[in-house]
């Protein structure tokens, strides 16, 4: 046995062992659509705030979570899924809607560009919306969805209450929104707004993450 085979085996032996508990794959569970607060996550769980924490460090000490600091509110933070922490093994559990709704604060970038990834994606119609929208898509959104041949509409960003309908599903794709709707979405990502830094860097690192949350998601949402 190779010195990496022995290093990878040691690192699923890991991941199983931090598993082998019922609140532990219950966290990892409900990790696997979006990110969540600590607080969620015990209200989730109903287990004490140090119990919790002593099941998030085992998992990120698996490599299985990571956390991220709230854009929103700094002394926030969620906890996601690592990458490709569960290949071979999430949950086969899959979900119903008559559409995918992504919605982010100013609807200029993140949901826009999930919006339109998800269209490559999945067979489910999706939308996107903002909290507060901009008045129009921002120009690093544009370009970096050009760069990988991907088209946003041109139309300008729209007002959450003027395109939510029943079935929605709804996905946040940023810390603020999440906090506005205050539960009422089913999923959150924690991304990071590329508008603030305003790089190129910046949005082709948003559009790298949420194509691939957008692929983790899209086999497990069928058409209602």
């Amino acid at each position: 046995m190779t010195i990496e085979q022995t290093s990878a085996f040691r690192r699923r032996l890991a991941k199983h062992a931090a598993l082998a508990d019922a609140a532990r794959l219950r966290i990892v569970d409900l990790l696997t659509l979006g990110d969540l607060s600590p607080t969620e996550l015990q209200a989730e769980l109903g287990v004490p705030s140090n119990l919790l924490s002593h099941h998030l460090r085992a998992l990120e000490g698996a490599g299985l979570i990571a956390r991220r600091r709230s854009e929103a509110d700094g002394r926030r933070s969620y906890f996601r899924l690592a990458d490709g922490a569960l290949d071979g093994l999430v949950p086969a559990g899959r979900s119903t809607a008559r559409r995918v709704l992504f919605v982010c604060t100013a609807n200029s970038a993140r949901s826009q560009l999930a919006a339109a990834l998800w269209s490559r994606a999945s067979a489910v119609p999706s939308a996107s919306a903002g909290t507060h929208p901009a008045a129009r898509i921002a120009a690093g959104a544009v370009d970096v969805a050009r760069l990988h041949g991907v088209d946003l509409p041109e139309a300008a960003p729209r007002q959450l209450e003027q395109v939510v309908r029943d079935g929605d599903f709804v996905v946040t794709v940023c810390d603020s929104a999440h906090e506005d709707l205050r539960g009422a979405d089913d999923v959150h990502w924690s991304v990071p707004d590329p508008v603030r830094r305003g790089t190129p860097e910046a949005f082709g690192a948003a559009f790298e993450e949420i194509a691939r949350r957008v692929g983790e998601l899209a086999p497990r949402v069928a058409a209602a």
